[in-house]
């Protein structure tokens, strides 16, 4: 049965700010982002977003995905734009969250409200942090709820009033008005006050990636976007259903939180040419190298170097998802292709996608499979892919847009001056311990780890 929503909002990938060797200067990289960013603007497209992989990638498997900071290069771009949301993954593994709330407040000031971040878990990078060792799934999320809960109740304890222009045209802030938190818990201890006053949207808007049993209770418990890989549609519709029974058991209403899905696709002008287009695709794919992707996608560890092609992967390959430390949900993907009898040549190509949604087809196909979805009610925002790519910006821009908006799935303007707005979010609800106490209150306030700190519930 479909279910009757707000409109579909879109993302695109920020372009790579950086400059490489033999450009003709060192602002090329910025230049070529800031053109793109504002085509996507000028499409109405809701938010730009970048991904981080805190590492070299030495294997070369992600290719550029990653290699730049994206808080950094989200301000760079907000001053090239004026609508468009800013989407930064950060690392609730390896990076401090005062440190984020201050960056990402500091985002949503530059901006002018337009702040997004993406909170992972990370499963890769932990050779540049501390003693190598990747902490398992259990404790990474046990130390991201504290995380998130520590940003929220930061952003939450700063009175509105506490900063003023003055009339030089300076910021005047009281101190007084910055609330401490005085938060203690396994993993952070942290007093406050944030020293960042607080931003336009007060909380810039909390997108959170993960999608094994505890990615998806962290989600359901606090995220505002759940961004998740399900290549079907029955895949999406259990995910969706069990995210939002356990967002409800939270408290939590209005459909919240809302789901993100990346959509791989190859655009054709017709079947001749979507056939034509991905007979390419294919024949570029290096399978050496390929084989090393595959064995990523299922966390690694595992040789498939001397394994033919055009036969399927053996059984005794294929690990148990649960004794995994990297990424379970993708593991959970492939192991169930290969279960399939797929062979390593179809496995290595679907390995390319990284597990994401992908179709191929001409605009009016991909529509199609785009509107299925989002009239099932399994998807409220998704990220298009083919702005900036030679072969597909094109059939991007002047083909699925253009049938999105015919079918009146997506926006045609922006709908207000920040974020939140675009996203139509229901308005933020104030972050408050288990009795029912705002954060910022009296000094001796002690929170205990397992307390119970719902946020976003709509009443």
């Amino acid at each position: 049965m479909s279910v009757a929503r707000r409109r579909l909002k879109t993302l695109v990938g920020a372009g790579n700010v950086l400059y490489a060797s033999g450009d003709a200067d060192a602002a090329t990289g910025i230049r070529r982002a800031a053109a793109l960013a504002r085509t996507a603007e000028a499409e109405k497209i809701t938010g730009l977003f970048t991904a981080d992989l805190l590492q070299a990638d030495p294997a070369g498997l992600a290719g550029g995905t990653g290699s730049q900071e994206p808080i950094v290069a989200l301000a760079a771009l907000s001053q090239a734009t004026s609508h468009i949301g800013l989407v930064a993954t950060v690392s609730t593994t390896y990076h401090h969250p005062y440190n984020i709330a201050r960056l990402i407040g500091t985002l949503d000031h530059v901006s002018g409200g337009r702040a997004a971040w993406n909170a992972v878990t990370s499963s890769v990078g932990e050779e540049n942090f501390g003693d190598g060792t990747l902490p398992d799934p259990e404790r990474r999320y046990a130390r991201a709820t504290e995380f998130v809960e520590i940003v929220n109740a930061l952003l939450d304890a700063n009175d509105p009033a506490a900063s003023r222009r003055t009339a030089s045209g300076s910021v005047s802030v009281d101190p007084r008005k910055l609330g401490t938190i005085d938060y203690r818990g396994e993993h952070f201890q942290v007093q406050g006050p944030l020293n960042v006053p607080p931003p336009p949207q007060k909380r810039p808007v909390l997108f959170q990636a993960g999608q094994s049993a505890s990615g998806v209770t962290l989600g359901a418990r606090y995220a505002e976007v759940v961004y998740t890989s399900q290549p079907t549609l029955d895949e999406a519709r259990a995910f969706v259903t069990e995210l939002h029974r356990q967002a409800v058991d939270f408290g939590r209403a209005n459909r919240l939180p809302f789901v993100m899905n990346s959509f791989h696709s190859v655009i054709g002008e017709s079947d001749a040419d979507v056939a034509r287009r991905l007979r390419d695709k294919h024949e570029r794919i290096d399978y050496e190298q390929g084989r090393l992707k595959l064995a990523d996608m299922l966390g690694g560890g595992i040789d498939l170097t001397e394994l033919a092609l055009d036969r399927p992967l053996p059984e005794s390959l294929l690990p148990a998802v649960d004794s995994v430390n990297r990424r379970r949900g993708r593991v959970a993907i492939f192991r169930g292709y290969a279960l399939q009898g797929l062979t390593l040549r179809e496995l290595i190509i679907r390995a390319q996608d990284t597990g994401h949604w992908s179709v191929a087809g001409t605009p009016e196909q991909l529509a199609d499979a785009i509107e299925e979805r989002y009239r099932a009610g399994l998807v409220d925002i998704v990220s298009l892919h083919g702005l900036g790519q030679p072969d597909q910006e094109d059939l991007l821009l002047n083909g699925l847009l253009p049938e999105l908006r015919r079918r009146n799935l997506i926006d045609t303007d922006y709908r207000g001056g920040d974020l939140r707005s675009n996203l139509e979010l229901p308005p933020l609800q104030t972050f408050t311990t288990e009795d029912g106490r705002q954060p910022g209150g009296a000094p001796e306030q002690e929170w205990a780890a397992d307390f119970t700190l719902p946020l976003d519930v709509s009443v």
